[in-house]
């Protein structure tokens, strides 16, 4: 029997990174209607003051501050209306002492006004006349100009992930389009004589195939595009087949299953025969999920990656390698971590970094991470996970009430 000569994470990264960094790293300009989910590919600046002039920020009365200084609510101020602002036109008003003007939320505060009084505190006592209840300083109810953005200003970061919010302060800005990280497109070929599709009945010995639609969702969540999946019996022949057609249209091929050692296990064999240089990690120091393959063909522009065929270690690689790698080329922040004190002993396995899903729990003296004991092919073993922690390959183990960084699914 050959035994696995395996890498640690970190040289498996390397590998993957120095092999393929050029290929997943093409920009394209889309749509901010577009965007929502994509990662920038360029940081943006505001082009200009937002807003470029002061408007109200609620329906009332611009007023001069100091004539409101005696106002309250048995002694109102008595003010004379010299006229009305329409929203979304230029103002030639200008408001002096003893004057206000209406104006509507959004609306240009006119010259010599300096606060905004809110109609709720304000009653008009004749044609040209309001009464105000409450005074104002300089400054309250205005959005000054540049007050949300200045001219220069940093408004998204490289490797931003985009969201709703995002959108808008880019249409404020007036940027329509932007550079974002083209996804990289991926296919998933799962491989196994028992796997039957989810919407069928297994015969004895036969399951329902997981993998390919738990990875085409996690690849999806973190940037990928998947651009097909298929699910093939354990053929060599069927299998080259298939990754070289796969091959054509995809910056990534993942064969799902036969990549450890068994008599079926024909990933890496396949691998190598079809591409150049081939592959270069066949198994990882990280359980689970040690016999990961690695591979590229340098004439297509494509990796290629075995995932073991049990769920929760295909679903972690992916995300400890894929998921990894992406974030890096685009300069994107990993998953949050939360610190937390874990709920009992945990023992390491030698050699190999060791992922632990756990459950959290939110306690007066903060988080409590409860480890879930299952195996790799249980797939609700991580269903019930908020996260995983890590336990290093040099550590024997941990104790209970030790903190670890909970990276969060």
């Amino acid at each position: 029997m050959k035994f696995l000569h395996v890498d640690s994470l970190e040289a498996a990264r390397e590998k993957l990174l120095l092999s393929s960094k050029d290929w997943i790293s093409a920009h394209e300009i889309i749509s901010i209607d577009k965007s929502r989910g994509r990662i920038a590919a360029e940081d943006i600046f505001a082009a200009s003051d937002i807003p470029s002039f002061r408007r109200s920020a609620v329906d009332g009365y611009a007023v001069v501050s100091a004539d409101t200084a005696a106002a309250g609510e048995s002694i109102p101020v008595l003010l004379t209306v010299k006229g009305g602002v329409l929203i979304g036109t230029s103002v030639s008003l200008e408001i002096k002492n003893g004057e206000c003007a209406e104006i509507p939320t959004g609306g240009m505060i006119p010259q010599g006004s300096d606060a905004v009084a809110m109609i709720e505190h304000a009653e008009p006592f004749s044609a040209d006349g309001v009464a105000l209840y409450e005074s104002v300083s300089n400054g309250d109810n205005i959005v000054q100009i540049g007050e949300d953005a200045k001219a220069g200003d940093l408004l998204l970061q490289r490797g931003r992930r985009i969201r709703p919010q995002d959108i808008g302060v880019l249409a404020a800005a007036g940027i329509a389009s932007f550079k974002v990280y083209a996804a990289p497109r991926l296919t998933i070929l799962s491989t196994g004589n028992e796997l039957v599709s989810p919407d069928k009945t297994p015969k004895p010995g036969q399951i329902r195939d997981i993998n390919t639609h738990a990875l085409a969702a996690l690849a999806g969540k973190e940037g990928f595009s998947v651009v097909g999946t298929d699910v093939l019996r354990d053929d060599e022949s069927v299998l080259e087949n298939a990754i070289c057609k796969a091959m054509e249209v995809s910056d990534i091929v993942i064969v799902s299953g036969g990549s450890s050692q068994g008599k079926d296990d024909i990933t890496r064999a396949v691998i190598d025969r079809i591409s150049m240089p081939g592959v270069y990690t066949h198994g990882i120091a990280v359980k689970p999920g040690k016999p990961t393959i690695l591979g590229s063909d340098d004439p297509s522009r494509t990796i290629l990656a075995g995932l073991p065929g049990h769920p929760v270690s295909a679903m972690m690689v992916f995300e400890l390698l894929l998921g990894w790698l992406l974030r890096e080329i685009t300069a994107s922040p990993p998953a949050r971590v939360v610190y937390a004190k874990i709920s009992r002993n945990v023992a390491s396995s030698p050699g190999k970094l060791t992922c632990w899903p756990v459950v959290l729990e939110c306690g007066c003296d903060g988080y409590t991470a409860e480890p879930i004991f299952g195996k790799s092919g249980l797939i609700t073993t991580l269903t019930k996970a908020d996260g995983y922690f890590i336990v290093d390959r040099n550590t024997e183990g941990l104790k209970s009430g030790q903190t670890v960084a909970v990276h969060l699914f």
